[in-house]
């Protein structure tokens, strides 16, 4: 059988005395939608820079499509992969912040094709048709040079989502992507996002979209105190939580 896109095996997370994830088991299946949803400082945003290592874990192991993240084994010890293998793996895993950090001086179109020639060194010329294809499915194709301070917010969010899909990752990560954005700007993002998701992207998205949590996961996790306290279909997350914290931190959203 195919193993899961991401195993997390009692992953731990310290800032100095402050402990963020502990001991926190979770997978991912390929293909698969997972929100990961609760209060802020719950530990969600942490576990998701731990899948890319932008941040180190402290314990435990990470696994994206069976290989270990950030680290190699030999025989019973782990070392560190050096940064440009680092990079290397990171490269294979998109993903989308809060804030655009797109390059301001840049057109669009520039934004989307840099990483790909640049890092990847794939031809430019297919880089560009492939980039023009994913700007026309996020509904940019007609901005291809505009510059970012042309564009509104919900815009260039579309533009981070289509600059990390020119990746070709096999994996995407959304950290809360429409936080940001003014209210009336996060549907054009969440629309480009369920896109992704009926096209079976493999997504982990930290959101507190709720409504877009139901409708769009295949499952919920719900944290809190860097822990997992239930996770199951959107259905019975959000229908029927089991656990009294969950109960809580639902009521009152609603």
């Amino acid at each position: 059988m195919m193993k899961p896109a991401v195993i997390g095996q009692h992953i731990s997370k310290n800032f100095g005395n402050l402990s963020v994830l502990k001991n926190v088991d979770f997978h991912v299946e390929h293909g698969e939608v997972v929100c990961l949803v609760g209060p802020s400082g719950s530990g969600k945003s942490t576990l998701l820079r731990c899948i890319n290592h932008l941040e180190k874990i402290d314990g435990g192991a990470l696994y994206v499509d069976g290989e270990l993240v950030g680290y190699r084994r030999v025989g019973n010890k782990l070392y560190e992969l050096q940064e440009d293998e680092v990079a290397a793996k990171r490269a294979e895993i998109g993903m989308v912040f809060q804030r655009f950090n797109l390059f301001t001086h840049m057109t669009v179109l520039q934004n989307v094709i840099e990483a790909p020639i640049g890092v990847q060194r794939r031809n430019r010329r297919e880089v560009i048709e492939q980039a023009q294809d994913l700007l026309k499915r996020v509904g940019l194709e007609e901005k291809l040079a505009s510059y970012p301070h042309q564009l509104s917010g919900g815009q260039q969010q579309r533009v981070a989502i289509a600059r990390a899909l020119a990746m070709k990752p096999k994996l995407m990560l959304f950290d809360e992507p429409t936080s940001a954005l003014d209210p009336e700007l996060v549907g054009e993002v969440l629309a480009a996002m369920r896109s992704l998701a009926n096209e079976g992207m493999t997504m982990i998205i930290v959101t507190h979209e709720m409504r877009f949590a139901q409708e769009v996961a295949d499952r919920v996790l719900f944290m809190d105190g860097g822990v997992i306290v239930e996770q199951g279909s959107p259905k019975q997350i959000f229908g029927n939580p089991q656990q009294e914290r969950t109960k809580a931190f639902l009521s009152r959203l609603s």
